[in-house]
C-alpha cells in the first residue's frame, strides 16, 4: 500500500466554543456588567478581562486527495497557574507556516507516534507553543485513522498496544454562571458527573465557604427532587483555590473544610478539584499530597482533583507517581500532543490514580471529538463534556462520539468472531 503524503497544509482561522477570562481580574473581585467583566486586565495578553476565544484549524492536504483536520487553541483561563500565555492567533499562524508546514511534509503519516515526535519536536531548544502541539497532533491522528482506514481510537490502541475498549467513560459536564438552570438539565439527562459550578470568586464561594456549602447541599437535594429513580452521579466541583484563599493556605484546615463537605452530602461521591492554587508545581505536589493523606487517614468519600500547576505529561507523571491528587485532569490543551494525554491516562492507571480527560470550554467541536477517542481508547475514568458552556452542546458532541465508537468497537468484534467461526469450519 502507498501511504500518502502531505503535499501542502491550510490554515482556517476559527471561532472557540466560549471565551477566554483573565483569572487573576476575576480572582481580584472585579464587577460585572452582564456576560462581561468590568475593570482592567491583570494576566499578560488580555486586552479586556472577558475575550472571544478563537482557533486556528490546520488542514493536511493529502497526496490521495484527503484533507484531514486538527485545531488549535488555548483554554478558558490562559496564563494562569503555569499556563501558557493567551493564544494570539497571528503569532501561531505566522510559526505554524514557518516552522510546522515544513517538517509535515517530510512526515510519515502511517506512524502517529514518529510523525508526532517528527513534526513537534523542539524548535531552537524550546518546546512549541502546546496550541500548535494540541492541534497539529489531531490533524497526525486523523490522517494515521485515514491511512489505516480506521477510527482515530483505533490508532491509539495499536500505537500504544491497547485492546479495543469495550465499556463507556463516564462522562462530566459543567455548568458555567447559569448553575441552576445548568443542573436540572444534567439530572434530566442523567449526567455521570456534575456539575463543576464555576466557584471562582468570593462571592460564589462565599464567607468561609457557607455559600458553596449550600450550592453543594441543594445539588445532591436537586437531584433526589428530580433525578431517574436510582439516579446517583458523582459530585464534582471546582472551587480554583478558594478553600485556601478564603479558608487558609494549610492542609489541615482545607482537608477540614472538605470533610465538612462530604459530611454535608454523604451518600455522594464528591469531588473538589483545585482545593487551593499554591503558586508552583513544587508546593502544590507537596501540600497536594499532605491533603491527600489526611482526607485518606481519616476515610473520607471526597476525592482531591488536581489542575492549576500540574499541566504537561512531565507534570502528570509527577502527581501521579506522588499520589499527590486522587485524580489528575488531564488538560488536553495544556498538555500538549494528543500523544502526551493518552500518555498520561496510562501513568495515572500505573500509579493507582483517577485519569480524567479534560480541557476548555473554549475548545472547539473538533477538538471534543478527537478527546473522545484518545478517552475512549485509553480507558480514562472520566471525560468532559466539552466544549461550551451549555452543557446540551457538549454532552451531545462528547455522548454521541463515544456511542458511535463503542458501537463500530462492537461491530469489529462481532465480524472478528464470524471471521474466526468461519475458519474453524473450513
Amino acid at each position: 500500500m502507498v501511504v500518502p503524503a502531505v503535499k501542502d497544509a491550510i490554515l482556517a482561522p476559527g471561532m472557540g466554543s466560549f471565551f477566554y477570562d483573565d483569572q487573576a481580574a476575576i480572582r481580584a473581585g472585579v464587577a460585572d456588567d452582564g456576560f462581561r467583566y468590568i475593570g482592567a486586565p491583570q494576566t499578560p495578553g488580555f486586552t479586556s478581562i472577558r475575550m472571544p476565544a478563537r482557533s486556528l484549524g490546520i488542514g493536511l492536504i493529502l497526496s490521495d486527495g484527503a484533507i484531514v483536520w486538527g485545531d488549535m487553541m488555548g483554554v478558558q483561563y490562559s496564563g494562569a497557574g503555569g499556563r501558557d500565555p493567551l493564544f494570539q492567533i497571528d503569532t501561531i499562524e505566522a510559526f505554524t507556516k514557518s516552522v510546522i508546514v515544513p517538517r509535515l511534509l517530510t512526515a510519515d503519516l502511517s506512524n502517529f507516534l514518529d510523525a508526532c515526535s517528527h513534526v513537534l519536536a523542539p524548535h531552537e531548544g524550546k518546546r512549541l507553543p502546546l496550541a500548535i502541539e494540541y492541534g497539529v497532533s489531531q490533524a497526525l491522528l486523523s490522517a494515521a485513522a485515514h491511512v489505516a482506514r480506521t477510527t482515530l481510537a483505533e490508532v491509539i490502541c495499536s500505537e500504544f498496544v491497547l485492546p479495543l475498549p469495550e465499556k463507556s467513560v463516564p462522562i462530566y459536564a459543567q455548568s458555567g454562571d447559569v448553575r441552576e438552570i445548568n443542573v436540572d438539565k444534567m439530572i434530566l439527562k442523567s449526567v455521570d458527573i456534575l456539575p463543576h459550578g464555576l466557584i471562582n470568586s468570593r462571592e460564589k464561594f462565599g464567607p468561609s465557604g457557607e455559600t458553596f456549602r449550600e450550592f453543594v447541599r441543594w445539588v445532591a437535594r436537586r437531584t433526589r427532587e428530580i433525578g431517574e429513580p436510582g439516579y446517583h452521579p458523582i459530585l464534582h466541583f471546582d472551587v480554583y483555590g478558594w478553600i485556601g484563599l478564603e479558608i487558609g493556605m494549610q492542609a489541615e484546615k482545607i482537608a477540614d473544610f472538605i470533610c465538612r463537605v462530604a459530611d454535608d452530602v454523604a451518600d455522594y461521591r464528591l469531588h473538589i478539584e483545585c482545593p487551593a492554587d499554591f503558586g508552583t508545581t513544587d508546593a502544590q505536589l507537596d501540600e497536594y499530597a499532605r491533603i491527600v493523606d489526611l482526607l485518606d487517614a481519616r476515610g473520607s468519600n471526597a476525592r482531591i482533583v488536581v489542575d492549576e500547576q500540574c499541566n504537561t505529561l512531565d507534570d502528570i507523571r509527577l502527581f501521579a507517581e506522588a499520589k499527590a491528587a486522587h485524580i489528575v485532569q488531564i488538560k488536553m490543551p495544556d498538555v500538549g500532543s494528543v500523544a502526551d494525554t493518552a500518555w498520561a491516562v496510562l501513568a495515572c492507571k500505573e500509579q493507582g490514580v483517577g485519569a480524567y480527560v479534560g480541557g476548555s470550554c473554549s475548545e472547539t467541536d473538533l477538538s471534543a471529538r478527537v478527546s473522545v477517542n484518545v478517552a475512549v481508547a485509553t480507558r480514562a475514568d472520566m471525560m468532559l463534556a466539552k466544549p461550551g458552556m451549555g452543557v446540551d452542546e457538549g454532552m451531545s458532541i462528547v455522548g454521541n462520539e463515544q456511542s458511535r465508537l463503542l458501537s463500530i468497537f462492537g461491530h469489529r468484534r462481532s465480524q472478528s468472531t464470524i471471521s474466526n467461526v468461519r475458519t474453524v469450519c473450513a
